[in-house]
């Protein structure tokens, strides 16, 4: 026999709620969703009437998701928000370029204004001539931070008041576990922030619509919904840490489905001990983004490539900086052990 919404009482129910468990018609689900993403941005208050929001979109199923909710809700509760789309193109050639592609439709689709900034543009570099140099071990650090420095630059291209991004409740939770297990109790304390405000001079404040949407649920929306998106993963991320947490995350979630509500409300409720020695945040004396060294990581990440040496930027090698900012040559005992101090 059919089951019924259990909503709408009316309608025949076309899927069970990873979340709430609830059976629930397609048009019922859709409602609940964006219920739940409006109610989440309105008691963070998150964005501001007559400000300029840009989405971070990758073509992926939370940008493409977080891309066509927010025009729903800015449309149906008047937000009085300006939505742009920015994409960072990294240089993966058979990925990168294809989900531009499926930006770029996304585009059309929305009637969004885009922006499209590059790596090779901003640093002279793209990601595949860097895996060239570092292999597939370490190549999602150099990615990871330059995505971020990069969609902070076309923020401020556009002019953009905050930065939203498509960060769900499994990419949080996943975040506080990996956090734990390297030990970074800085990190730990901002992971789980829904929204983080301008941190200095270059830093665009960014905050997080879908941070208690289950990525399951994200899914479905964009299933039932018919949305274009590109979900082929990245062909350069089989050995990333966060593939590690993300499948001990699932293991867990599959025992206990609270699982990754309760990881981030111990996050958010984390207290560190008093006198607990917490970095400084300051600004790269370089390129004046935000740091809490002398060099910013992704300068000390550029100056290992361009030298030769891009073990330069993993690990703690805070003692070169002075060397870096003066340009002076590196011993022959300091390359030596640098080459020695990272595994790739």
């Amino acid at each position: 026999m059919p089951v019924q919404c259990s909503s709408c009482g009316e309608r025949r129910a076309m899927l069970k709620r990873p979340k709430t468990g609830h059976s629930l018609c397609k048009e019922c689900f859709f409602w609940a969703f964006e219920e739940e993403v409006h109610q989440t941005i309105v008691a963070a208050q998150l964005f501001k009437p007559g400000e300029t929001v840009g989405i971070g979109a990758s073509g992926g199923k939370d940008s493409t998701v977080l891309a066509h909710v927010m025009k729903v809700l800015n449309e149906r509760y008047n937000y009085g928000l300006k939505l742009i789309l920015i994409s960072v193109d990294e240089g993966i050639t058979g990925y990168r370029d294809d989900s531009l592609e499926t930006v770029k439709r996304n585009q059309q689709q929305y009637d969004l204004p885009l922006k499209i900034v590059s790596y090779e543009e901003l640093y002279g570099w793209t990601m595949d001539a860097i895996v060239k140099q570092v292999g597939l071990k370490n190549n999602c650090t150099f990615c990871g931070v330059f995505r971020r420095q990069a969609l902070d630059r076309g923020a401020l291209m556009l002019k953009v008041d905050k930065i939203c991004t498509g960060h769900n409740a499994d990419d949080v939770a996943e975040t506080v576990l990996m956090n734990v297990l390297r030990g970074d109790i800085a990190r730990l304390r901002r992971c789980t922030a829904i929204s983080t405000a301008s941190e200095g001079e270059g830093v665009v404040p960014r905050c997080k619509p879908l941070k208690y949407a289950y990525e399951k649920e994200i899914v479905l929306y964009a299933y039932f919904k018919k949305l274009d998106y590109f979900s082929t993963e990245c062909i350069y991320s089989p050995n990333a840490y966060r593939g590690y947490a993300r499948t001990f995350l699932k293991d867990l979630e599959s025992v206990r489905p609270s699982t990754i509500m309760d990881i981030i409300h111990s996050g958010e409720n984390l207290s560190v001990r008093e006198g607990v020695k917490m970095p400084v945040q300051g600004t790269c004396s370089r390129c004046g983004y935000i740091s809490s060294q002398a060099l910013c990581k992704s300068c000390v990440l550029l100056e290992g490539l361009n030298r030769g040496l891009p073990k330069l930027g993993i690990g703690k090698h805070h003692r070169l900086h002075d060397k870096i900012l003066t340009k002076q040559p590196l011993t022959e005992a300091e390359e030596r052990k640098l080459r020695k101090s990272v595994d790739f």
